[in-house]
């Protein structure tokens, strides 16, 4: 099932995705609902979000780095995420910004010490998360800094969280990124360095993962600068199509 947090009428609702009508939500009170009628809110509100970099091959060629020996991860701050259909805002000095299409693990029960066979056990769903970076601020590829990887706006996130159940591979789905209608970043979860149990059986040795903690598990090669007013959707096989538009800040 796909699941949701939207505004509506002043409220927040949680939904889920309508039967038969893709892309519309579900009322609680059985009221349908398009899209563009409502305000999305990322579909969980992150607790502790950890974030890859290099974490798919093509990307470390992309990049002209030896694919890591380990998992690089690094904490988000939880002002950054947006809904579907939101705004990010781009600083006008900044000269290269550009978008990462990730899919992301929502954890579903406290985790300590999980072996990559049970990892799986420990997850909630999934959901699609757009991972700005702005290069400009890069100071550190590896684990980039808190400018680049927690500004305010800059991951979108959404629309829906999908039931774990619902996603028989993980590990192979395909990503692709499209700005102003025109693709420019294609991949597999296949081709991730280290892959969804990898990750929790990493993270969990060395710390406890809670209910709504997220991952965000990388992004392949294709990334290009964008601009104010381009439109970038990210999309994930089974999981969401996630549409954000870029604004001028100031504006």
């Amino acid at each position: 099932m796909k699941h949701a947090r939207i505004v509506y009428g002043g409220v927040v609702h949680r939904v889920t995705e309508a039967d038969n009508a893709p892309g519309h939500v579900l009322l609680p009170d059985g009221r349908v609902l398009a899209e563009e009628a409502v305000t999305w809110l990322p579909p969980i509100e992150p607790r502790t979000t950890f974030t890859l970099a290099i974490n798919y091959a093509d990307h470390a060629k992309e990049l002209a780095f030896k694919a890591p020996d380990e998992p690089l991860g690094f904490l988000k701050a939880a002002n950054t995420f947006v809904g579907h259909r939101a705004r990010t805002l781009r600083p006008l000095d900044v000269a290269f910004m550009h978008y990462e299409c990730e899919l992301a693990v929502v954890i579903g029960k406290t985790a300590r010490g999980v072996s990559r066979d049970d990892a799986y056990d420990y997850v909630a769903g999934y959901t699609v998360a757009n991972d700005y970076a702005l290069r400009d601020y890069l100071e550190n590829w590896y684990r980039p800094n808190l400018r680049v990887k927690s500004r305010d706006t800059c991951t979108p996130l959404g629309p829906w969280l999908v039931d774990r159940d619902d996603v028989p591979d993980p590990m192979n789905l395909n990503l692709r990124t499209s700005v102003n209608g025109v693709q420019t970043q294609s991949g597999n979860t296949r081709d991730m360095v280290f892959d969804v149990p990898a990750l929790i059986e990493y993270f969990s040795s060395f710390m406890t993962l809670a209910p709504g903690d997220l991952i965000l598990t990388g992004t392949p090669d294709g990334i290009v600068n964008v601009m104010p007013g381009d439109e970038v959707v990210t999309e994930i096989e089974g999981i969401g199509r996630l549409v954000n538009t870029l604004a001028p800040f100031p504006s």
